[in-house]
């Protein structure tokens, strides 16, 4: 009786250890999909809202060639519907302008000089008597011409830079890029800028695509999935 007693009371100090670990496994294992990879959350965007960058008029200016920029991709679509949108676009802009100056100058000379000298002697002698006569002359002449040309002129640069980022619905920044542009062949600095953003966007888009990124499901797909 006393033996099934000890058996008994081991049993029962063995049970509330064994009930204890059980919370802390299922607190592990809760919230699955919380921590979401930023590349994962970027290959999700489809949808884009773009923040005002600010109230004077070069901003506007760059955000609206931000839109214009996203827009002919085709491959996101900018709404003005903050709560539709996949992520939010946000955005710091500067241009400038600045004067720089050019100055030329060349110059060439060019010289040369010459001479020449000539003697004759003549004479004749008859019996001990004779006359001898001579006669020398010589001459040098130099020359010396130069050119000279130069310029001045003044050119008018504007610069153009901004920052942008990518924010998801939590507040999240999943992606950002910093570009600057003095202009290109066919467009000014602001527009240059504005469509190298938006390229570096897409590189960036491609380039995760091509290493097959897992899509994880959050929020409500993440509940939905597991249903």
């Amino acid at each position: 009786m006393l033996a099934l007693m000890l058996i008994a009371g081991v049993l029962l100090q063995g049970t509330p250890g064994t009930q204890a670990t059980r919370p802390v496994v299922a607190q592990t294992a809760a919230i699955p999909g919380k921590e979401v990879d930023d590349s994962a959350m970027l290959l999700k965007v489809k949808r884009i809202y773009v923040e005002s960058f600010g109230d004077d008029i070069i901003s506007k200016e760059l955000q609206s060639m931000i839109v214009s920029a996203l827009v002919a991709t085709k491959r996101f679509k900018v709404t003005e519907n903050r709560e539709r949108a996949d992520a939010i676009l946000k955005g710091v802009a500067l241009e400038k302008t600045s004067q720089e100056l050019h100055a030329y100058g060349e110059s060439t000379a060019v010289g040369s000089a010459g001479g020449s000298s000539h003697g004759d002697i003549n004479g004749s002698m008859v019996n001990g008597n004779g006359t001898i006569s001579g006669s020398s002359n010589s001459g040098f002449i130099a020359r010396h011409m130069g050119t000279s040309d130069s310029s001045v002129n003044t050119e008018t640069v504007n610069e153009a830079r901004i920052a942008i980022r990518l924010v998801d619905p939590d507040g999240d920044v999943i992606w950002t890029s910093t570009q600057e542009s003095k202009g290109a062949k066919y467009k000014g600095s602001s527009a240059d800028v504005a469509d190298k953003c938006v390229k570096q966007l897409l590189r960036d888009v491609e380039k995760m695509e091509g290493t097959n990124v897992p899509l994880v499901p959050t929020g409500a797909s993440a509940a939905a999935s597991r249903r």
